[in-house]
């Protein structure tokens, strides 16, 4: 029958014109993810200076600090923080350091599922590692020609009760993640922007 016939290739056509922008929207969205991960594998190490915000939703009030970020290849990060209090988080491996007004304590971060995952979370997302792997997150992507916004759902439960979702911004121009957005589950929010980056730099053991 030749009107059913055009019909299916009305609905056909109908299809395509649907799917096809979807699909391409996947392709440059894999392209985008892809292209993070290949940088973030090639970076031996950054330096830079970054302005954390903190907003507590219950209250309305936004805390503002600031600090420094030194990361080195594969899974050394210190997160120093120098105004208005002086706190600094390390990350050396398995071993998570934490400084603050004199006390230094160090935590086996293997033997703590939560706190290995929350600093690896951490790690990953300053340098844009594992955004491929779909059993962490499900990611969506936003690009322009400088810009890829990266937002991703966590997928595993403990991440689940944690954040609703972590937005990363990467730029193209410096190959490197330079904001971080951190969206808890009870709705509290905290933005960290990377400025006066340095890449690439030899940085001394004794700095972890």
């Amino acid at each position: 029958n030749k009107n059913i016939m055009r019909k299916i290739n009305r609905i056909a056509i109908m299809l395509i014109a649907v799917l096809m922008p979807l699909l391409a929207k996947a392709d440059v969205a894999a392209d985008a993810l892809a292209e993070i991960s290949a940088a973030a594998q090639q970076m031996k190490s950054f330096e830079c200076n970054f302005v954390q915000t903190k907003t507590l939703k219950l209250l309305g009030d936004k805390m503002t600090s600031k600090g420094r970020l030194c990361y080195r290849q594969p899974d050394k990060l210190r997160w120093e923080y120098t105004s208005p209090y002086s706190y600094t988080f390390i990350i050396n491996g398995g071993k998570v350091q934490i400084n603050k007004g004199g006390r230094n304590d160090v935590i086996d971060a293997d033997k703590n599922k939560v706190f290995k995952e929350v600093a690896r979370i951490m790690l990953n997302s300053v340098v844009g590692k594992s955004l491929t792997d779909s059993r962490e997150f499900a990611a969506t992507v936003q690009s322009t020609a400088d810009i890829h916004v990266v937002t991703l759902l966590p997928q595993k439960k403990d991440m689940k009760h944690m954040f609703s979702k972590i937005v990363l911004r990467y730029d193209r121009r410096q190959k490197m993640v330079v904001g971080v957005e951190m969206h808890e589950r009870k709705g509290d929010s905290t933005v960290i922007e990377m400025t006066n980056v340095v890449k690439d730099k030899t940085i001394a053991d004794s700095v972890f």
